[in-house]
């Protein structure tokens, strides 16, 4: 990630970021104070009260995994439970998820999970176009702190958010997307969810996850 893209990111967020003076200019200064990282950003979220959803969260739920994780698996919000622990994809769409990742020879240890929204809108309705544009920032800060080098986009309203369409999620499957100003790939596939309800489309995202394994092994 290009150091003005992070940067342009976190002022998005009111993050503090420092640029390192030529050592001519800053012949006995004081050290500067590290970029903030995960914690702080994590800290910002938890207090966030840029939509109504803070009204009626019982917590944020910020994201999980490991920081310097290659894939990143991205969800739309959280649901009931989510909202409950604090973390994304637990009960039966995470169990579902986890076996996913393990069908490609990931664990969950080894990826980042993140949503769009950090906090669950009531009773699990899809978020509204102005509850998603003031949580992507977020989501933003934690890809370019990340560096993700693939990017899982699973469901109709996280592919929408991120790639800015509303082509059907079926056409948007199976062919790489690029995210951002690195153009980071990015696949698509259906949310654990939705194969809960729908189990014969299992197949298709198992085609997805192999599409996307192979995609990863060509970054």
């Amino acid at each position: 990630m290009k150091s003005a893209t992070r940067h342009a990111y976190l002022d998005a967020l009111g993050l503090e970021s420092w640029v390192l003076r030529p050592a001519a200019t800053r012949a006995g200064a004081p050290p500067p104070v590290a970029r903030p990282g995960w914690e702080e950003l994590r800290r910002r979220v938890a207090a966030c009260t840029r939509c109504a959803l803070c009204a009626t969260r019982t917590q944020t739920v910020f994201g999980v995994g490991n920081p310097e994780a290659e894939w990143l698996i991205v969800g739309e919000a959280p649901g009931a439970e989510e909202d409950r622990q604090g973390e994304p994809f637990v009960g039966r769409a995470g169990q579902l998820l986890n076996s996913m990742l393990h069908a490609i020879g990931l664990t969950r240890a080894q990826v980042y999970i993140a949503n769009v929204l950090k906090c669950r809108p009531p009773g699990n309705r899809d978020p509204s176009d102005s509850e998603t544009a003031q949580c992507l920032p977020y989501l933003d800060a934690q890809i370019a702190l990340l560096q993700p080098k693939i990017m899982l986009v699973v469901g109709r309203i996280a592919a929408h958010s991120l790639l800015r369409t509303d082509v059907a999620l079926g056409r948007l499957r199976h062919q790489v997307h690029n995210f951002g100003p690195t153009r980071i790939p990015l696949v698509v596939t259906y949310h654990p969810a939705y194969l809960l309800r729908s189990p014969t489309d299992k197949r298709k995202a198992w085609d997805d996850l192999k599409f996307a394994r192979e995609v990863f092994g060509r970054v």
